[in-house]
């Protein structure tokens, strides 16, 4: 029997993967998370399998969130569960230690597979994401520009294309607004641009979507 923490903000997602997952021979749902903090509470306490996370809640969440988990409990199988189709980003939560990722868009029964896939010790991803991870093998000169940034400075460049002020960032990201002044430096910087306007064409023109959930 697998059990499965169900970690989502949304009160709508967390009853159809429940419904979904109550049907799934050999799949228990142990419980429930929507913040961050409530996750980790519930690593520490144990009594689960494999934690389907959703990439985007209140408090400590995303690539931050999946090292914490896996640092806590090595051996606890992590499933990323997002809205978030872009692949740069499957890639850095895999390399953070999750072992799969999979969109909400996804139907219930690819879903129940990449949970029987993890839980048994496997990695699930797509196809896209297998070459993206190929690709990190790459010399470090063939990285595309965003691929140089950090994990905190590509969620922040993936909110800084979507409008949102230093602030916005600050508040979602519970970081200061210097911090995230440093970050927007460092991103210029490493990309070579000189506005939130070179920022968002280089998104469109690499097909780069929100680096974390809406």
């Amino acid at each position: 029997m697998t059990r499965i923490l169900i970690a989502d903000d949304h009160a709508i997602v967390r009853d159809g993967l429940r419904r979904i997952l109550q049907s799934a021979p050999g799949i228990e749902v142990a419980g429930e998370a929507v913040s961050g903090d409530e996750v980790m509470a519930r690593v520490r306490a144990g009594g689960f399998d494999l934690l389907l996370l959703d990439m985007s809640m209140p408090g400590k969440s995303g690539i931050e969130l999946i090292k914490w988990a896996k640092t806590t409990r090595p051996e606890l199988a992590v499933l990323v569960l997002s809205m978030h189709q872009e692949e740069q980003y499957a890639v850095r939560a895999i390399r953070a230690g999750a072992s799969g990722y999979v969109t909400k868009e996804s139907a219930s029964a690819l879903l129940v597979a990449a949970i029987r896939k993890v839980a048994e010790g496997g990695l699930y991803i797509s196809p896209g994401v297998a070459e993206q991870l190929a690709l990190t093998l790459r010399p470090q000169a063939d990285n595309l520009p965003h691929q140089t940034l950090s994990d905190r400075e590509y969620e922040v460049f993936g909110l800084l294309v979507t409008g949102a002020t230093v602030s916005d960032i600050a508040a979602r990201l519970h970081l200061s607004g210097k911090t995230v002044s440093t970050h927007k430096a460092r991103i210029f910087e490493k990309m070579g641009m000189d506005s939130v306007a070179d920022l968002v064409r280089y998104a469109m023109a690499h097909k780069l979507g929100d680096a974390r959930d809406a």
